[in-house]
Parts: C-alpha cells; sequence; structure tokens
C-alpha cells in the first residue's frame, strides 16, 4: 500500500467511510500518469533501492548546507536519477515491479556517462567545443539515456519533441525561412549539451538539483509526521454547519493539503476519495463534484509555497529570488480561491444544498492544540527567505524544522526519544570533537556531525535491533523524497535538450517573430474595421490590439503545448519560445513568465490530458469530459485574470509589482483598485459561468454577466466602467425579477 493509500484509509476510517477501491485504483492510474508508474520492489533488492535513495536525499541536504561544486552537483544528481529511474520505473507494464538486465544496463550506463563527465573536471568542459571521439560517444549516449528515463516518466510525447527540437538543429540549413539556420552536427551538439551547462545540466536540472527535490523531501517529511491528516481534518472541523460546508471544506483543503506538496492529481485524489460522499450528500451530482475536486486540486500548483515545480524554474529563469515568485503568485492565488469559493456559494443556492453535519473527531480547538505544530514549518520557509536566507537554505531549515516538531506529539515523531537522543548525543560529541581537533568551532563542524549522528543511528540498529533505534519513519520520508522527484528531474532533464537547441540556434526570437507577424496581420484587420466605424486609430489603440492579439496567441500555444507534455516542461518550453513575444511589445519579463505558467498549469484540467478530471470521474462515478468542463467552469473566472497584468501596465499591480523593490515603490491605491477590479471581474463571471446570481438568470442576463466580466478584466478604466455598468443592470434586473415574483398572484 502507497503512502497516499494509508492516508486517504486512516482518514476515512475515522470518518467511517467506505471506500470504493476499484475506483480508487482507477483514480491512482492517473497520479502514475502524472507521477510515472512505480516498481514495488521486496527483498534484498527493495532495500539496495531504499539506501539508493536515502544516499541521494542525505546528499542533497548536505549540498543545501555545505558547498558543492554547481557542475559536480548538477551530474551528481542527474546521475542519481538515472539510476533510480531505470530501478524504479519499467519499461513497460508487462515488465513491472521486477528489474530487467536491460534496465541495469541503462542504469549502468548512466553511471558511467556522467561519472565520466564528473572525474573529467575542468578539462572536460574546456573541450567542449572539439569533443573527443569518448566524449562523442558517451554524450550520444547520455542523451538516449535521458531521453528513455523521460519516456518511462512521463511517457512518449516529452522525448518526442525534444527529438525534434534535435532535428531541428540539425537541419537547419535545409529549411525555409523564418525557420533556417546554419545548422549543428553532432560533435556541436553533444559539446553543447554534455560537456556544458548550457543543455542537459543546465537551468532546468539545476533548480531540480537545488530546489526540487528538497521541496520533494520536505513534502515527504511533512506526509510522514503526519500533516497531511491533520490538514484535511482541520478544514472538516473549520468548515461545516452550513449548506456551503461541504464545498468550503473542499477549497480549504486543497489549499492546505496542496500548497507543500505542489501535486494537482494527487490532491485531487487524497481529497475525493474521503469528501466525495460528503458532496453528494449536499446535493453535488457527480459530474460537479468532481469538478470541484479537480478545480481544488488545480490549485495544489498555484498555492504558495511550493506553486509546483515550474516556479522554481521562473526565478531562475528570471533570475530572481523564490520569495519574489511567492510575492507575485499572492493575489493571483487569492483571486483563483475567491473564485472557488464564490462558485461554492452559487452551487449552495442553485441546487438548494442542505446543511451537512461533520462527524468531527475532534474540535478544531483540541486540533489546533495538539497539531498545530505542523503550520510552523509552513511559515519557516517564508520567515527564513524575509531574514535574507536563499530559497534552498530556507526549505532546508523548514525541513529541519518540520523534522524538530514531529517529535511534539508521539504519533507524528519521525525518530523516537531514544533515537533522538542517541542521535543528538552522538552529533554533539563528533561537533565537539571536530572543533577541538582544529581549535575553535567552525560551521564544518555541523557539516561533520550530523552526518556522525546518522550512521551511528543506522549501525546501533543493525548491531543491536532489540533496542528499536532503526528511525523507519524517517527512512521512509527520506526514501519518499527522493522518489518523488524522480519523473519531475527526468523531465528537467530532458528539457534541457529543449533549452540548449533554442539558446543554441535562436530559435526563442524566431518563434516570437512569427507570432507577432500574425498579429500584426490581424491587428491591421481589426483597425481597418474599427476606422471604418468612425473610430480615431492612434498608435497606442494599435500596440494595445497588437498585445491582445499577442497575448491570445501565447495562451494558446501554451494551452496546445500543455495538453502533450507536463506543466513543467510545458512552461520550460513556453518561456523559451513564446515569452520573447510578449517581452518584445513590452510586457515586463516577470509578467510574461507568470502569464505563461498559469496557462501551463491550465492543461492540469484540459483534455485530453485532463489528469485532474479524468482521476474526480474515476472517484465519483461521473462521466470524465463532462466532470473536465464542470472543472473548467469552477477554474475559467480566475485563469482570465493574468490577461490584466500582461495587457497593461497598471494589471502589474496583481503582481505586486514582481518583487518586493518594484512593491516598495508602488502605489497601494492602484493595487487595491486593480485587485477589487478582478475581483468584481471574477464575480461576473462566476454568475455567468453559473447562470445564477440571486436566482436563474434568463439568456440576456448571463451574457451580460460574460460581457461585464470579460470588460471587467481588461485593464482599461473605460472597459471598467463599462463592465461595472453591465454588472450593476443584472443585478438591478434580477432585483427587479425577484420583486415580481414577489408580488405576483398566487
Amino acid at each position: 500500500m502507497s503512502d497516499k493509500d494509508e492516508l486517504i484509509h486512516q482518514i476515512a476510517a475515522e470518518r467511517q467511510i467506505a471506500i470504493d477501491e476499484a475506483a480508487l485504483k482507477k483514480a491512482e492510474e492517473y497520479i502514475e500518469a502524472e507521477e510515472g508508474a512505480t516498481n514495488r520492489l521486496t527483498g534484498f533488492l527493495g532495500r539496495f533501492v531504499v539506501v539508493v535513495t536515502v544516499v541521494m536525499s542525505l546528499f542533497h541536504l548536505y549540498a543545501a548546507y555545505a558547498i558543492v561544486p554547481t557542475q559536480q552537483l548538477r551530474m551528481i544528481h542527474v546521475g542519481f536519477v538515472l539510476f533510480l529511474v531505470f530501478l524504479l520505473f519499467p519499461f513497460s507494464r508487462r515488465y513491472r515491479h521486477r528489474v530487467m538486465w536491460w534496465d541495469w544496463i541503462a542504469a549502468a550506463v548512466s553511471l558511467v556517462v556522467v561519472g565520466y563527465g564528473i572525474a573529467g573536471g575542468d578539462d572536460f568542459t574546456d573541450r567542449s567545443t572539439i569533443p573527443t571521439n569518448v566524449d562523442m560517444v558517451l554524450g550520444v549516449l547520455l542523451t538516449l539515456v535521458v531521453l528513455e528515463a523521460a519516456r518511462r516518466g512521463t511517457g512518449w510525447i516529452m522525448p518526442f519533441v525534444c527529438i525534434l527540437f534535435v532535428a531541428y538543429a540539425m537541419l537547419g540549413p535545409y529549411l525555409g525561412e523564418p525557420w533556417t539556420h546554419r545548422g549543428y552536427d553532432i560533435s556541436r551538439l553533444v559539446g553543447h549539451m554534455y560537456m556544458t551547462l548550457e543543455g542537459i545540466f543546465g537551468v532546468p536540472v539545476d533548480v531540480s538539483s537545488s530546489l526540487i527535490i528538497l521541496f520533494t523531501i520536505y513534502g515527504a517529511f511533512l506526509q510522514l509526521s503526519g500533516a497531511g491528516k491533520f490538514f484535511i481534518d482541520f478544514s472538516f472541523a473549520a468548515m461545516g454547519g452550513k449548506p456551503t460546508g461541504a464545498g468550503r471544506t473542499i477549497v480549504l483543503s486543497s489549499f492546505l493539503l496542496g500548497g507543500p506538496s505542489g501535486s494537482g492529481v494527487a490532491t485531487t485524489v487524497t481529497l475525493g476519495t474521503v469528501a466525495y460522499p460528503m458532496l453528494a450528500k449536499a446535493g453535488y451530482g457527480k459530474d460537479a463534484a468532481g469538478g470541484l475536486l479537480a478545480a481544488g486540486g488545480l490549485g495544489a500548483i498555484i498555492s504558495p509555497p511550493v506553486l509546483g515545480a515550474a516556479a522554481f524554474l521562473i526565478a531562475e529563469f528570471l533570475k530572481i529570488s523564490y520569495l519574489d515568485v511567492i510575492l507575485m503568485a499572492t493575489i493571483p492565488t487569492c483571486l483563483y480561491y475567491f473564485a472557488l469559493f464564490l462558485m461554492v456559494e452559487i452551487d449552495a443556492r442553485k441546487f438548494g444544498m442542505k446543511n451537512i453535519p461533520f462527524d468531527k473527531t475532534e474540535t478544531l480547538w483540541n486540533l489546533t492544540k495538539q497539531f498545530g505544530f505542523h503550520f510552523l514549518s509552513l511559515v519557516a520557509i517564508i520567515f527564513f527567505m524575509l531574514l535574507g536566507f536563499s530559497p534552498v537554505s530556507a526549505v532546508f531549515w523548514a525541513t529541519v524544522t518540520a523534522f524538530v516538531t514531529s517529535a511534539l506529539h508521539p504519533d507524528c515523531a519521525l525518530m523516537s526519544r531514544r533515537q533522538m537522543v542517541l542521535f543528538c548525543a552522538v552529533a554533539v560529541a563528533a561537533s565537539a570533537i571536530y572543533s577541538g581537533v582544529y581549535g575553535r568551532f567552525h560551521q564544518d563542524a555541523l557539516s561533520w556531525a550530523l552526518p556522525a549522528g546518522a550512521l551511528t543511528l543506522i549501525a546501533a540498529a543493525l548491531v543491536a535491533p532489540g533496542w528499536r533505534l532503526w528511525p523507519a519513519k524517517l527512512v521512509k520520508a527520506l526514501e519518499v523524497g527522493s522518489v518523488g522527484v524522480l519523473n519531475v528531474a527526468a523531465t528537467c532533464a530532458a528539457a534541457g535538450i529543449i533549452v540548449g537547441v533554442v539558446t543554441l540556434t535562436g530559435l526563442g526570437l524566431k518563434f516570437s517573430a512569427i507570432v507577432i507577424n500574425y498579429a500584426d496581420a490581424l491587428t491591421q484587420g481589426t483597425t481597418g474595421l474599427l476606422s471604418a466605424a468612425g473610430i480615431e486609430i492612434t498608435k497606442s489603440l494599435v500596440h494595445d490590439v497588437k498585445l491582445l492579439y499577442t497575448a491570445v496567441f501565447t495562451s494558446l500555444i501554451v494551452w496546445i503545448v500543455g495538453l502533450a507534455v507536463p506543466v513543467t516542461a510545458s512552461y520550460i518550453i513556453c518561456a523559451v519560445i513564446a515569452a520573447p513575444a510578449l517581452i518584445t511589445l513590452g510586457v515586463q519579463d516577470f509578467a510574461a513568465h507568470m502569464f505563461i505558467f498559469y496557462y501551463a498549469v491550465l492543461s492540469e484540467v484540459s483534455p485530453p490530458t485532463a489528469l485532474s478530471p479524468f482521476a474526480a470521474a474515476a472517484i465519483t462515478g461521473g462521466d470524465p469530459y463532462k466532470t473536465t468542463l464542470q472543472s473548467w467552469k469552477y477554474t475559467m473566472p480566475a485563469f482570465l485574470v493574468p490577461f490584466m497584468f500582461v495587457l497593461d501596465p497598471a494589471g502589474l499591480g496583481l503582481l505586486l509589482m514582481g518583487s518586493f523593490k518594484g512593491l516598495a515603490s508602488a502605489s497601494v491605491v492602484d493595487i487595491a483598485v486593480v485587485s477589487v477590479t478582478a475581483m468584481f471581474g471574477i464575480a461576473a463571471l462566476a454568475g455567468g459561468m453559473q447562470g445564477w446570481v440571486f436566482r436563474k438568470t434568463n439568456s440576456l442576463e448571463r451574457w451580460l454577466l460574460i460581457a461585464a466580466g470579460l470588460a471587467l478584466v481588461y485593464p482599461r478604466a473605460a472597459f471598467d466602467y463599462i463592465g461595472l455598468a453591465l454588472l450593476i443592470a443584472v443585478v438591478v434586473m434580477q432585483k427587479l425579477r425577484r420583486g415580481e415574483t414577489a408580488t405576483s398572484p398566487g
């Protein structure tokens, strides 16, 4: 039984919820589609893999605290990832739960090609423009094993896209305008992809090796210490007693459960299994319940402090602090959950939902008193970054906080008190010895003390098993942390091939020129129609129209790419080929990247790869495609908001001007105005999507609401006035209709 299964069954048992095991198994297939289907190995091989995963986690925790050269860190990370992928991710379902001889060969090749690069040091990098024959062979082998690892982790599409980009790099002279370029042979590609930090070991792997894996380890510490169960219980206890209680519980618990994990499908399945019976009792249909669950799961990817793996890449691409990314996501996240809460309120009135008494195992106060320490590590991430710690250091110390605070409750402790005492005693002794040898206390003493404590604890557990010194939960957390990063890291390594081709060929600038040319053509037609209607055509108007078309094209490109590849890969591809088009037209780079991020996330609920809605439908028994449409209904009002921060500088207030420095020079009034305008726009769109305000809308009212919402999310004062006027008109019409109903005979 997986860790997610254990959490689901534990909560279900406490609340006496019957679980449909067949539905849960079907839903877990969608988790595997997103995170990869892993082997469950037993015996010596299973223990061997556990040792490797624990060593991988400990190495990355050490690298977060000490200093490991960038090239070594990235290569060691890729070596760990490839080795484990070939042992844990089967070649196909036919060979699941066993490791075949070809898996061992691929794993060995991975270690050889990475080890060769590490051993080569600076000489290896210096000859990247003139690689030797051995370099060439090993570089090609690395590319092949990376593509195969990506296939095992995410499916065929990602490696296929990578192959297309490599073909583009090689066939440049044979392509017509505007795609033509000088072309690059195998030697140049191998040197760029394998022997520099611009290809496979580029920015995506840098983020994966330094941040993403630390957050998966942190999430595993929370999960194994019982934080997930607490977040769900907290949401059940906090909400309830009202018709909107069921929906509100989903929204709150998805934020609390998904925020630290950043996984949309896993959040959907975990919540859906234990909360769907409550939604059904409240009056939700199967498709509507599934849509709400999927929308809640989607919130996991855009909610601080994790925001999904792509958010770390935003910080790296823009060379900004991750704290700035969290800052930019704050208001859009609030608007997203505002939209969901609004939809839930409308649902309660539209469907006449019932009050659902929750079977509270504990009161809110008792829960918080016993387990509220789980919130401390979440706060710690922000706290340490505000103190000036790097994101890597902040998540390291947040993980330490989660580990230490877990000891505050015996059911949550990752180590027993006996284990903790032995560990601390050995660590302190090792630190004292190290400091004594060197004559003074030094930071390196801790780098020596912590591994010494861990190794002593493991040795003692093996020598004296009767003492129960084996820290099983801690080892499991370290194992889960490493396994959780594998498919994302494999995707990042493959995406490095794409980024390498783009930087080598200048494809990003070519693609942006093509998008702008198409926008130019449509702009000319539009301005011609406006001129014929007697509207004065100014340079400002032409620019605004061109920017609108470019933003629409960009959103469609990101959405289409997202249908084929995971969110992380979708963001990486579009960040290098689509963002330049928006930036060329004057959009701030941080706004362009956040725009792309949000539309990459939208692919999570878009067919044919709408994993979250499909997983929700498997649990509720609803129709997958109707459930997808319902999830679009819940999420679409908030997903029009990104247009506000690319179409006009005033919209940058929604991103809090992109950084703390930008926020310091911003107008609080302007930020408040644009935020309130966005809320009115979301409210209008929610009413239009649901067909309900105070009562059911007629066709005219519904279209007026949609028009009002679109006008309000277009950041221009004139459109804001039009949108508010239309919204007020619908409210008045609804009030008058309600009055007529109240005074009508009978």
